[in-house]
């Protein structure tokens, strides 16, 4: 199966429509991490709901884990905040049911480790999430090699699958990481964890042009992106970008849950800008 036929079999979904209706208004997504149940169920959700007001295009959900090889500093400090305030999967696709009580559009991908997922039950799992609402998975540390295990049983509930990509691609890796990647391809745009250094605006766009030679997916560039300028930067080239550890990090410094609630936000709104303004000064 390649990518572009596992995309095609699940072309209604959510993140390959929102990625249709953001090409005809000609602008790229902006896709915000934040983790769930950070820094406390009540606050967690507050800040998942208003996303999207805030011009979230799609959003990874962070599933706290215990070991996140990873990630950097600030969204290890994330998942420790949340798992000590009780989250765990199932509260996490309760999250997501909440949410889409009142949002039937915004994709949400979950992202993480396969442990809490294989310690659910592959089968219970992707039925919940299913169920739940969600349109994608990343699980980083599950290479194309064990896509038996959830790659394919995902697609086969209508899940994407979405595989990350980073500098030490080489093209001859390439294909197979697009193997049964559907919705989106993740370019990690620096060779190291979440929230580490970041790419020059020439680097992110020889990288995003040398994966589309290989693939018709949509290519989404993170790691490292703090600002609404590097995120204008990236949109010139990218499809979508990613921002994770600076929103994570602002609910770290915030003085107050409700603090935290508008901080999100505010950042969110302000990369949102820079997103939709980028390819106008571009």
């Amino acid at each position: 199966m390649t990518a572009q036929a596992n995309a095609t079999d699940v072309s209604i979904s959510r993140i390959t429509q929102r990625f249709e209706d953001l090409k005809a208004e000609g602008r790229s997504a902006l896709v915000t991490f934040v983790t769930a149940g950070d820094p406390d169920p009540e606050t967690s959700q507050a800040i998942l709901d208003g996303l999207p007001a805030a011009g979230a295009d799609i959003i990874e959900l962070g599933m706290p884990f215990t070991d996140p090889m990873a990630d950097g500093p600030a969204i290890q400090k994330g998942a420790q905040r949340a798992l000590k305030a009780g989250q765990n999967q199932r509260k996490t696709l309760e999250m997501v049911r909440r949410f889409r009580a009142h949002d039937q559009d915004t994709p949400i991908v979950l992202m993480g480790y396969y442990n809490p997922i294989y310690r659910y039950g592959v089968e219970a799992f992707l039925n919940d999430a299913a169920e739940a609402g969600i349109d994608g998975l990343i699980v980083v540390d599950l290479p194309p090699e064990h896509d038996g295990e959830l790659c394919l049983p995902a697609a086969e509930k209508g899940l994407n699958f979405i595989r990350l990509a980073t500098p030490t691609t080489d093209d001859a890796r390439l294909p197979k990481v697009l193997e049964n990647t559907s919705g989106f391809l993740y370019y990690v745009s620096v060779a190291g964890v979440t929230g580490a250094g970041s790419a020059s605006s020439e680097a992110v766009e020889k990288a995003v042009e040398r994966l589309k030679l290989h693939s018709t997916l949509p290519v989404a560039v993170g790691f490292g992106i703090k600002t609404p300028e590097h995120a204008a930067m990236v949109a010139r080239s990218a499809d979508a970008v990613v921002v994770g550890s600076a929103l994570v990090n602002t609910i770290e410094q915030a003085e107050s849950p409700q603090a935290a609630i508008e901080g999100v936000h505010s950042l969110t709104h302000a990369l949102a800008q820079g997103v939709r303004t980028a390819r106008q000064a571009g």
